[in-house]
Order: structure tokens, then C-alpha cells, then sequence
């Protein structure tokens, strides 16, 4: 696995270069007026400044908070997904990394769906190489094939391939490492006009004791929106047809596809598909609209998100509209990544904006983060042989080096979490999946001259914590926020704003479901004992770094 996160060499640069088109000027915050300032802003305002930053990086789609559901865990989203797909009445498409070559379960229900009614249309995106990694035995290919087969008038499966591995690389790479190349990385489970945007992928784990996150949009625009996205990824990727062959399949790139074959020509693939996602991040003209809260039937806005390798990332851009100098004093953001590794901007944004006013610092501003990440225990590779096994100690190390840099730039700003529940690979043991970002706003913001005091001021963000519903904003979707996720791998997410308090607090609860298994970490736990990281860790890294990749 280790091995996997060596190719970002091949894109950085051309992605960093890439990346000051995607740049948000950050405007600078006048201390005078802060201080001059004699009216509260209250929330509903402070969204529509928000809001206003969206709408310039991806169309907006309104809706009512009762139109969305946030499921617990993995089994209330395994079940839902069953349950939704048995009822299924006209389609069905899933965009996922692989299902499990083993989840026979899952493909009966697809199949019982399809017997049930003849009008019925599925589409199932994975990735070409996780896919058929397992080849010719058992593989995810191999699982659905025989749907092809019986169904072949309502069934289309399609499996993407990466544009970074071809010649020489993609002959002489090995299996079970060329996935390090790029990979289809979206998580989107439409079924009707009903969608499940997760971070999950489709196998066993991640519908028992693997921790991620699942928001249920009851939304036809909604569904209808990633559709698009879903189908515009298919006609740029193999097609899957049955075959008599010992692999039962074939994968074939049709004539009629949006763009030529990646394998013969790259270059030609990725223009070609930078011109058909564009669209999807491109805001309509006039792009200002009303805040949400001001139309009182629609008082959530949800922002499409989407990362093409090569071409096109709005992610960054709203994390650096959300993790900014407009946040109020008194918010609080929760972020978190199953795999602790965030790309340098934004690790450079949570600590130049993370504040906590100290006898050292004339900082009036109080904004307080936690961090939560994977312990060693809950990561997927904990007890792993060869160098994926060295990968949770690397993950420490990180983190270590994150606590230090916080402690010096914002400290006391910046608290790092660890979940744990149970020790991966024995009875009951978990590991965790989810990632995204949660901000909190104060339910209003008093006036900087008000917050003379230090003593007050250290007491701001937890008192607003306190009074606030819950988050009034959050970032969920596939992607895992790393260098990899924004240079090699498709990625697709959304920025869901709201003013409805039904939802922050349902938002609230899924912060305290996350947190209710994780506990306070500092530098020098991450420093002794078992937790020490060892010199090979350090030269598997520095040889990692040497080649330009990152974990």
C-alpha cells in the first residue's frame, strides 16, 4: 500500500501549477473595523457571505432540511441501501471503487430488483484496476458480469482507468500496486430520486465495523444532479460485457464514447474530459442568489463538489472560503480524515486560521479546531505484513509533526483526537473511514470592542458552542483530502449549508457519534513507548519523499 502513494510524483507538479487557478484571493480582515463594529452579525448572515464565496465555485441546489438524512453507521447504511434498491422503480446507479468480490448478497438484490420490474435501468461505475485486481480469480468484474448476461437490455457496467497508467508502467507495474496511479475514487448510490453521497465503498466492512459517514438526499434535483455526473464518468470509461473466457469478461472501449481510449491516448483523454466536467462546477450567470433561510421552503443549499485528475478541483477553493478570516470569532470547526495526511493548504489554512487568544497574542479572535484521525488500532493496515504494515507508525509521525506545528503556531487552538473502538483484526474491532469538515457558528457574533477581556475571550468558542444548534455547515464525499485526492483520483463531494435547526442538530449528533469513540492525544503520547516510530518507518518516508510521492 505504501507503494500505492509513490506515483503522485508524475502529477505534482503540473497539479501545483494547476492549483493558483483554483486559488481564492483571501481577504484581509481590517482590525479597525472589527473593532469599530456595534451591530451583531447573526448566522443567517454570515451564511449568505458564505454562500455568496459558493456560489462563485459550483451551481447551487436548494432544498428543505427534512429532505435529508444522516445514517449512524455501517449497517444502517447497508440496509438502507438494500431497502432502497429492493423498491427501486426506475434506476439505479452506483459509483463506487469496487463492490467486494464476495458481496453476493448485495448483487441478488440488484438482480431480484431487476426481475421485479422490466423498466428498471442500473448503471454500476467502479474502477478498471481495483476491479479486476484479483484476476482470474474471483473479482468484483467476475461478481457482476452475470448480470450482463441476463439482464443484458437493463444493465451497463462500466469501469474507469486512469490516464497516468499506460505503456511500459501499466506492462511492468505490478498488480498489486499500479492502483497508485489514479484511481475512480466517487462514492454516489443513486436509486430513484434518492441518493447516498458516503465516503463507503461496497464490501463487507464498510456494511459492518468500518466507520464512515452517509447523508440520504430525498431530492429529485439532487439525484437527478449527480446522475449526470455519474454517467458523464461512464462514457469516458471501459465498458464491461460477458465473456466465455476463464475471466468471464471483457472490457472493451466503445466507439461512442465522450473521449478516446486513456490507455492510447492521455492527453487526448484528459482534454476531452476536462471539457465534459466543467459544467458541473461551472456556477450559472448571474451566479449571486438568496441565502439560504430567506426562501422559507428551501433553507438548506447543498454545492456540488467534484476533483478531476488533471483538470478540475472546486474542493480546495471551498476550503478556503470555509476555513477563512470572515469565520466569526466563537465558531468551531471538526475535521477529519480516516488516513491523517491533509494536503499542505489545507493544513496551512486550519492553522492560520485556528486562533486562541493568549497574554502573548493581541488576538482578539477565538476559533477553536479538533482534529480527529485514526488511531493505529482502527487503521485498516494495523498488524499488516511488509511495508503496508508500517503505515499506522507513519501515520503517528505525521500527526506528531502536525501537533507541533499547531502547539507553535496557534497554541491552544488546535486539539487532535484519536478514535479507537476495539483493536482492528480481533472480535468487535473497528477501523475508521470517515472524513469531512463541520463548522459551527456562533448564534451571533458580538462585537470585537466587546471582547476586552482575555478571560472572556478564552471562553467565547466553547460558551457559543454551547448555545449553537450544531454545525451550520459541512463538507462530505469520497474524497480523503490529500495531495493523491486532488492530483490522481476522482473525487466528488458537497458543501451542504443550512439555517434549519432540525438539521445542525442532526449534524451535532453525527459530530458526537464520531467523537463519542475517540480521546484527546498529545505530542508526547505520540512520542514514547508504543507509540515510538521506529527507523524504518522514518527511511520508508524519506525514500517515499526522495521519489516525490506522499502517503
Amino acid at each position: 500500500m505504501l507503494a500505492r502513494r509513490i506515483a503522485v510524483h508524475a502529477t505534482k507538479r503540473a497539479f501545483l501549477k494547476r492549483s493558483q487557478q483554483w486559488h481564492i484571493p483571501q481577504r484581509q480582515m481590517s482590525t479597525a473595523a472589527q473593532g469599530s463594529s456595534h451591530t451583531p452579525a447573526t448566522t443567517p448572515s454570515i451564511l449568505g457571505v458564505i454562500t455568496t464565496q459558493l456560489d462563485d465555485l459550483a451551481p447551487r441546489i436548494d432544498v428543505r432540511a427534512d429532505q435529508i438524512k444522516i445514517l449512524e453507521g455501517p449497517s444502517d447504511f447497508y440496509e438502507a441501501l438494500k431497502s432502497k434498491i429492493r423498491k427501486a422503480k426506475k434506476r439505479i446507479y452506483l459509483s463506487t471503487l469496487y463492490i467486494g468480490r464476495s458481496e453476493h448478497e448485495l448483487v441478488l438484490c440488484i438482480r431480484q430488483a431487476l426481475q421485479q420490474n422490466k423498466d428498471l435501468k442500473v448503471s454500476i461505475l467502479t474502477d478498471a484496476l481495483r476491479g479486476t485486481r484479483e484476476t482470474p480469480e474471483a473479482s468484483c468484474a467476475s461478481l457482476l458480469s452475470p448480470l450482463l448476461v441476463d439482464f443484458p437490455d437493463q444493465v451497463e457496467i462500466r469501469m474507469y482507468h486512469t490516464p497516468n497508467l499506460t505503456g511500459l508502467r501499466k506492462r511492468f507495474i505490478p498488480k498489486r500496486i499500479n492502483e497508485g496511479w489514479g484511481l475512480q475514487h466517487m462514492k454516489l448510490y443513486g436509486v430513484d430520486d434518492e441518493l447516498i453521497l458516503s465516503g463507503a465503498n461496497l464490501s463487507s466492512d464498510y456494511f459492518t465495523n468500518r466507520q464512515d459517514r452517509y447523508h440520504v438526499f430525498s431530492s429529485k434535483r439532487v439525484t437527478d444532479y449527480y446522475a449526470r455526473i455519474h454517467h458523464a464518468m461512464c462514457s469516458v470509461s471501459f465498458l464491461l460485457s460477458p465473456s466465455n473466457s476463464p475471466t468471464s469478461y471483457n472490457l472493451t472501449w466503445p466507439s461512442d464514447n465522450a473521449a478516446p481510449s486513456p490507455l492510447e491516448s492521455p492527453k487526448g483523454y484528459i482534454a476531452a474530459s476536462t471539457d465534459i466536467f466543467r459544467p458541473f462546477i461551472t456556477p450559472p450567470s448571474p451566479s449571486r442568489h438568496p441565502s439560504p433561510g430567506q426562501n422559507t421552503a428551501f433553507n438548506t443549499t447543498i454545492y456540488p463538489l467534484l476533483t478531476i485528475p488533471h483538470a478540475l478541483n472546486n474542493e480546495l477553493p471551498a476550503f478556503r472560503t470555509l476555513i477563512s478570516p470572515s469565520i466569526p470569532t466563537g465558531s468551531s470547526y471538526l475535521f477529519t480524515a480516516g488516513y491523517f495526511n491533509p494536503d499542505p493548504a489545507i493544513t496551512k489554512l486550519i492553522l492560520a486560521y485556528s486562533n486562541f487568544p493568549s497574554a502573548s497574542s493581541n488576538s482578539a479572535r477565538n476559533i477553536a479546531t479538533t482534529v480527529l484521525t485514526a488511531s493505529p488500532w482502527a487503521n485498516g493496515f494495523y498488524g499488516s505484513k511488509g511495508v503496508s504494515g508500517l503505515l499506522p507508525p507513519a501515520y503517528t509521525l505525521l500527526s506528531r509533526r502536525f501537533l507541533r506545528a499547531a502547539n507553535q503556531e496557534c497554541p491552544g487552538a488546535v486539539t487532535l483526537r484519536e478514535w479507537r473502538n476495539g483493536t482492528v483484526g480481533t472480535p468487535d474491532g473497528w477501523t475508521y473511514h470517515a472524513k469531512g469538515l463541520w463548522l459551527t457558528l456562533p448564534p451571533s457574533v458580538p462585537a470585537a470592542s466587546a471582547m476586552s477581556s482575555l478571560e472572556k475571550s478564552h471562553t467565547v468558542s466553547q460558551e457559543s458552542r454551547a448555545r449553537s444548534p450544531g454545525p451550520a455547515v459541512t463538507v462530505i464525499g469520497s474524497s480523503n483530502y490529500t495531495v493523491r485526492s486532488y492530483s490522481l483520483d476522482t473525487e466528488v463531494g458537497a458543501v451542504i449549508v443550512t439555517t434549519d435547526v432540525g438539521l445542525q442538530q442532526r449534524l451535532r449528533k453525527e459530530e458526537e457519534t464520531l467523537l463519542k469513540y475517540s480521546k484527546v492525544v498529545t505530542e508526547q503520547d505520540l512520542t514514547g513507548g508504543e507509540r515510538r516510530v521506529g527507523w524504518r518507518v522514518r527511511v520508508a518516508m524519506w525514500i517515499v519523499r526522495a521519489v516525490g510521492g506522499s502517503l
